[in-house]
């Protein structure tokens, strides 16, 4: 059997503990992993001035594979998002989103199975953006007011500015990807989602690509949404609903959505993918507050664990730890608080627990 080299991303916060059981059940599955363990976050950024150390993006560049705990980014101020650098620097041009109801997990939906594309590089996450009283703003303010019919009326002085870019390359592209993951996991229908009733030249643009990608896809039903309408569908009816592909932003808040109706982030996992590398990684942030706790739900490390595990061709190892995963929610004795019908009671286990559980139900299979 040929080991994978894989890079673990230890994470800050709950996240080295997070990492070191998903690690512990993605080995009992018996697929041959070489983990190559790399930090990141608030730690390395004490120790050695960069929340994001050259030797972690060199790692991922070798195994072209990486497993990532949760990191924290501050809101408002200090270093930009590990994430979006990491997606920024290894081509991860799709954000892939597994929403699926356990039973066992809280929530007034059942049956819920999505999947969220989100495209990663483009949209107002792209990073073009002018901050009010510059004179890089105010030359943007004079070039657009000249070649624009519609001027911007207020002062550059107070107001900030970014830019929304789309273009026909990435919106092909990540079409592309979410018709190629329908057609391979048989599923039956595409979403895309914009506003292209009202920005028309880039959602328009969005919407006029999808459409023309669509159309190599006779195989797989597709159909478009207004993103506003979109969300009140999923919050009805979100059993019409199957692969959604939707820009940055779109997709960022529906993701969220998404996972909310099958539990919430403790239960999502995610991946980024691009033609040189793709980085697994659970969807919820670190947890700081309950670092060294012991406390903190692993469900959605391990399940982003199982779609590497997918990804490397392991399919087998990745329908085991699944299907080990729902068991023991299902049963629910061997499951943190947030499991529990009450948050509140006291047979909840902890993190490690929680991976011991899963580990023995994958000796079991």
């Amino acid at each position: 059997m040929m080991a994978h080299d894989v890079t673990l991303i230890t994470g800050d916060g709950t996240g080295p503990e997070l990492a070191a059981v998903a690690r512990a059940c993605l080995d009992a599955t018996g697929a041959a992993i070489r983990w190559d363990v790399q930090e990141a976050g608030l730690d390395c950024l004490q120790k050695y001035g960069t929340p994001l150390p050259d030797a972690l993006t060199a790692s991922i560049r070798r195994t072209r594979v990486a497993l990532k705990a949760p990191i924290t980014t501050p809101v408002g101020t200090g270093f930009r998002s590990v994430n979006v650098h990491l997606r920024q620097a290894l081509g991860l041009y799709a954000c892939l989103r597994p929403c699926k109801s356990y039973p066992g997990v809280r929530s007034r939906y059942r049956d819920v199975d999505l999947v969220v594309v989100r495209e990663n590089t483009e949209d107002l996450y792209a990073g073009i953006e002018f901050a009010r009283g510059t004179d890089a703003l105010r030359a943007v303010y004079a070039a657009i007011n000249q070649a624009s019919d519609r001027k911007i009326g207020t002062p550059p002085e107070t107001t900030g500015l970014s830019i929304k870019p789309i273009s026909v390359e990435a919106t092909e592209r990540i079409h592309r990807f979410a018709f190629e993951y329908a057609r391979t996991h048989r599923r039956r229908k595409v979403t895309t989602v914009h506003k292209a009733n009202i920005m028309k030249f880039s959602d328009g643009l969005w919407l006029e690509v999808a459409r023309e990608t669509a159309r190599a896809y006779p195989d797989i039903e597709f159909e478009d949404r207004i993103v506003d309408n979109m969300c009140m569908q999923l919050v009805q009816k979100p059993e019409l609903y199957d692969v959604l592909v939707l820009p940055n932003l779109y997709g960022d808040i529906l993701s969220d959505l998404a996972a909310g109706l099958v539990g919430g982030l403790g239960v999502a996992p995610g991946a980024n993918l691009g033609p040189d590398a793709a980085v697994f990684e659970a969807t919820h942030g670190s947890a700081p507050k309950y670092k060294g706790l012991n406390k903190v739900n692993p469900t959605a490390l391990i399940l982003s664990g199982a779609l590497m595990l997918e990804h490397l061709g392991e399919r087998e190892a990745a329908r085991r730890l699944e299907a080990a995963v729902a068991a023991v929610i299902a049963e629910g004795t061997f499951v943190t608080y947030d499991l529990k019908p009450s948050r509140d009671d006291p047979t909840a286990v902890g993190t490690r627990e929680m991976g011991q559980a899963i580990i023995r139900e994958l000796q079991r299979d």
